[in-house]
């Protein structure tokens, strides 16, 4: 759990529209005793059944992987789907809370929570925003993201392998997509209370239902406040996502979803090793300086997309996502700890960020047959634009000034120095995108993915400080090539080839901009699936080369030139499912080999930062299904989800968690 947060009351309710008394003859609902009619204030039992996606963590067909809904069995990659039911056994507040729960996936610098930072297969993408994550299909980590709230997710896809092809620029590791919650028509309202260790407190609700004949709305809310493992550290964060449903006719529907959070929180980088030991120092013990204050992060992200059934084989989609945001404040820290082990030299910095981006999205897709040959197709055009404006002012120690502390006795409250300006720049990033898919069912047991994207991108970096400026205009082809062999209903194997990249930010000692990141990425794997697609298992080996990786200039060490190649290989096991009528398990193994290949500074065979060599987790939940499934005004259930199982529309219900 996290924080060692020990979940002390969770307390769901539930409730479900009425309907006309012939509605409730048909409905499975008992009414108290001597009523024949009761009315609607009266509170119904009902009975809860199992078998619903809600409940397992197996999950069978995802759109992320494709952007069409393809089962997991015919993709050529290997695909790792985090059920809503997962998050809730797991009662995650955070997408960090999840990441130990899928192979390959490793967590790395989070500059004291300020954001998400992880690595896929060893590859973490930028060192300040991390991998590629996309919200509902969209980029959205682009500039900076505090920690991602789950409490309107449905669940989050982990897209292993090269996805540029669809998503454009990303990591070869791998890509994430956080589906979100839906509206419903049928009504239903959720409301989670939670108490734990280290002052921790969250409340979270979760409401749906329809505004009229044609409109749904659905509300996420949560509030939290929390202490942590280290003195002086407290945080607290606000989250509201509202989403609405239009139907705008029998084959269009209008979409619009919404995210606001703010997270205040003070920077703390963790302790210092005091003689290559971690241990030396209580964790307890914050190094930062409490006057400082908090660092506050502001978010929010906009969603509107068009959906429309042109025929049964054919559909059309559009999209556009807006995100902004800012994170200022002052912070305090470590510099170096001189030699005797005592004396920490800090820095002080301030920092004032700002983010704009803007994508559009526009797709096409249908299925026909060529001579027995099933397909399908699936084009579009993508383009976006974000700004980014960063100003820093930072001082560094000095033997004059060390703005110390001593890590055994630390004394705050000191003198605070004034920081001057370190940083002032403004970036500008413009991109176009072309990309074709085709699925083709070569025979009955034989699928065939091909796929290709043409990105055009340009951008500019204003020095405003230095009054310099450097600029690129690059252009990029990613395509992807997998076969899958339908060996079973149960049993496919697969192989794929696809290439990605990324750009690189700022400019060498020259002026000129740094080419982009290139990779190359060939995996191959099995995968089983139960018979009832209730469990399932998925073996996956890889080889990833990514080059053009920023290294240090041999001439003027102070500045970097695109010439390093790092190398990724392995194995993953990932398996999960529901077993039995009791059992819900998940688990996986993981060995991944990242190293350096070529470098100007580390040396050839040192392995990546933060990328274990072997890995794995496994969770194991035992439930009671036969006491959930009787009939009570109270039983033990999940909380709500998007998918949750449809109920009586007669019924009230209220359900404890």
């Amino acid at each position: 759990m996290k924080n060692n947060a020990i979940r002390f009351a969770v307390l769901s309710l539930i409730a479900c529209a009425q309907t006309s008394h012939a509605q409730a003859q048909s409905a499975t609902a008992t009414a108290p005793a001597g009523s024949a009619n009761p009315p609607s204030s009266v509170l119904q039992t009902i009975t809860v059944t199992e078998g619903s996606d809600k409940e397992q963590y197996r999950q069978s067909r995802s759109s992320s992987a494709t952007r069409t809904d393809t089962p997991l069995q015919e993709l050529p990659q290997s695909v790792q789907v985090v059920s809503r039911q997962l998050m809730d056994d797991l009662h995650a507040t955070r997408l960090d809370d999840v990441l130990p729960y899928v192979s390959g996936v490793a967590r790395q610098n989070n500059f004291g929570g300020l954001w998400d930072n992880y690595s896929v297969r060893g590859f973490s993408g930028n060192e300040n925003g991390g991998l590629n994550i996309l919200w509902n299909g969209f980029a959205s980590n682009r500039g900076y993201s505090p920690p991602r709230d789950v409490a309107n997710v449905e669940r989050i896809d982990f897209l292993k392998g090269p996805s540029a092809a669809l998503y454009g620029s990303s990591e070869p590791g791998g890509t994430l997509n956080v589906v979100t919650k839906k509206p419903q028509f049928k009504a239903a309202n959720a409301l989670d209370l939670s108490i734990g260790s280290n002052d921790f407190y969250r409340s979270a609700i979760d409401s749906t239902g329809a505004l009229g004949n044609n409109v749904a709305y659905r509300l996420n809310a949560a509030a939290e406040s929390k202490g942590g493992s280290r003195d002086n550290v407290r945080s607290k964060r606000e989250f509201v996502a509202p989403a609405f449903t239009w139907l705008l006719g029998n084959h269009t529907t209008l979409n619009y979803e919404a995210e606001f959070l703010r997270q205040i929180a003070p920077m703390d980088r963790g302790i210092v090793a005091v003689n290559g030991r971690l241990d030396a120092l209580p964790a307890s013990r914050f190094l930062g300086e409490p006057n400082d204050g908090n660092l506050k992060m502001d978010n929010q992200n906009h969603q509107l997309t068009l959906e429309h059934q042109i025929s049964e084989q054919w559909h059309l989609r559009t999209g556009v996502f807006h995100k902004q945001g800012t994170l200022d404040g002052y912070s305090t820290e470590a510099s170096s700890l001189r030699a005797d082990n005592a004396t920490l030299w800090r820095q002080r910095r301030y920092r004032d960020f700002s983010w704009h981006d803007t994508s559009l999205q526009a797709e096409i897709g249908g299925k026909f047959d060529t001579g027995g040959i099933g397909h399908e197709i699936l084009t579009g055009v993508e383009a976006d634009r974000m700004t980014l404006d960063q100003r820093l002012l930072r001082i560094n120690p000095s033997a004059g000034a060390p703005y110390a502390i001593d890590v055994n006795n630390p004394l705050y409250g000191q003198p605070q120095p004034t920081p001057p300006a370190n940083t002032d720049t403004a970036e500008r990033q413009t991109s176009t995108a072309l990309f074709l898919q085709d699925q083709i069912s070569l025979a009955q047991r034989w699928r065939l993915l091909a796929g290709v994207r043409f990105d055009s991108f340009r951008s500019t970096l204003d020095n405003r400080r230095l009054g310099t400026s450097a600029r690129q205009d690059k252009s990029a082809s990613s395509p992807r090539l997998g076969l899958t062999y339908l060996a079973t209903p149960s049993v496919s194997l697969y192989a794929s080839i696809g290439k990605s990249f990324r750009p690189n930010s700022g400019s060498d000692s020259g002026g000129n901009a740094f080419s982009p990141e290139t990779a190359r990425a060939a995996e191959a794997g099995l995968k089983y699936e139960s018979s009832d697609q209730l469990a399932g298992a998925t073996l996956a080996v890889f080889n990833i080369t990514k080059r053009n990786v920023l290294t240090v200039d041999p001439v003027n060490t102070s500045y970097s030139i695109a010439a390093g190649e790092v190398r990724s290989r392995g194995v993953e096991l990932d398996f999960n499912g529901k077993f039995a009528r009791h059992w819900r398990v998940t688990g996986n193994l993981a060995y991944t080999d990242a190293a350096v290949t070529r470098d100007n500074t580390l040396a050839v065979g040192a392995r990546l930062i933060n990328v274990p060599r072997t890995s794995g987790s496994l969770l194991a939940v035992y439930e009671d299904v036969d006491v959930r499934a009787a009939p009570m005004a109270w039983a033990a259930a999940p909380a709500m989800s998007a998918h949750a199982p449809a109920m009586p529309e007669a019924a009230s219900c209220c359900r404890l968690t």
